[in-house]
């Protein structure tokens, strides 16, 4: 594919939606994910795995942060003690108050809860070389949800906007399924160059209501470009990094790692609003230095927290990158 049009207004960081204003959605893939579009990625998703046992190169096989968890453990009961028992099961109160060695009988989980959380703010509707962020995103959340459903796994997830929110709680079925991937087809749709000026949906408020969802035990994915982070973000993103296994996704365009000349950029804070000339080198650099330290704090929570980050491109496709990213060579097409 060819470079889609750059769509300058697009580029506001700090922008709304409004469904009553959004026009329909362009058929282009790159530059808005349609629920058709979405569907035909469950094939292909068979290409991944979010299971515990990561290929030695995955970025989740534990070199860089904890290994996946897996499913958890439920109590069966509690019997006599048996040669050949695991001694390390021995349950010690029991057995000190009987006088007989008892051991507490556990179960594997049959599925793990998964929780999708994907950013489709108005930061996410830029694109400079393939994709917008936002449509990387929702094809790596849409892929993700696929494989965790066909691994057996309860799948959900939260999806927003500006201006909306939705959450889909965990399930291991194939209507929490759809809902989820119409709902990513649905926020995508509503991003488009002419969308009114709010503030911008604060990422801690996201956070927030992952954390009363994904109270422990839970997989936790959230792919954004991570606008607008301070130390709230940090305090969640350490508590549920904890509790769960946390992956993030770190969307960005090539611009991020330099910002090209001549490139006129709206800026607003939902109230004011600025219009940015990148022809000029001082105001390049400043534009360059944010960025860079945006990105930069985001990826020292994997030093700090323990937690994976995926850096994801949307300048590439994200099938392949993906794979990459896991260990699993470069198989498997858009």
């Amino acid at each position: 594919m060819g470079h889609p049009p750059r769509i300058n207004r697009a580029a506001r960081s700090r922008t709304g939606t409004l469904p009553a204003a959004a026009p329909p959605p362009t058929d282009d893939p790159r530059i808005h994910a349609t629920l058709p579009h979405l569907r035909s990625l469950e094939a292909r998703a068979r290409a991944l795995s979010f299971l515990p046992r990561q290929p030695a190169r995955s970025i989740l096989n534990g070199r860089h942060a904890s290994r996946l968890r897996g499913r958890g453990l439920n109590f069966e009961e509690l019997r006599g003690y048996l040669p050949g028992d695991d001694v390390r099961a021995i349950d010690w109160k029991v057995t000190a108050r009987t006088g007989e060695a008892y051991i507490r009988v556990m179960t594997e989980e049959r599925d793990r809860p998964a929780l999708i959380v994907v950013d489709q703010r108005m930061s996410m509707f830029f694109g400079s070389r393939l994709n917008m962020k936002s449509v990387t995103a929702a094809e790596a959340a849409a892929l993700a949800a696929f494989r965790i459903l066909d691994q057996g796994d309860r799948v959900g997830g939260i999806v927003f906007g500006d201006q909306h929110i939705a959450e889909i709680r965990p399930q291991r079925s194939r209507t929490a399924l759809n809902r989820f991937v119409a709902a990513l087809a649905d926020a995508n749709g509503l991003l488009h160059a002419e969308a009114p000026q709010v503030a911008p949906m604060p990422l801690t408020r996201v956070l927030r209501a992952v954390s009363r969802i994904a109270r422990r035990d839970h997989l936790v994915i959230v792919l954004s470009d991570f606008d607008v982070v301070d130390e709230e973000t940090e305090r969640l993103v350490s508590g549920l990094s904890r509790r769960n296994d946390l992956v993030l996704g770190l969307v960005t365009d090539p611009t991020a790692q330099e910002i090209p000349a001549g490139l006129n950029i709206v800026v607003s804070d939902g109230e004011l609003q600025a219009e940015i000339d990148t022809g000029a080198t001082a105001t390049r650099r400043s534009l360059q230095d944010m960025t860079e330290g945006r990105l930069a704090r985001v990826l020292d929570w994997q030093r700090r927290y323990g937690v994976p980050i995926l850096p994801l491109s949307a300048g590439e496709e994200t099938l392949p990158q993906m794979r990459r990213l896991m260990g699993l060579g470069p198989g498997g097409r858009r």
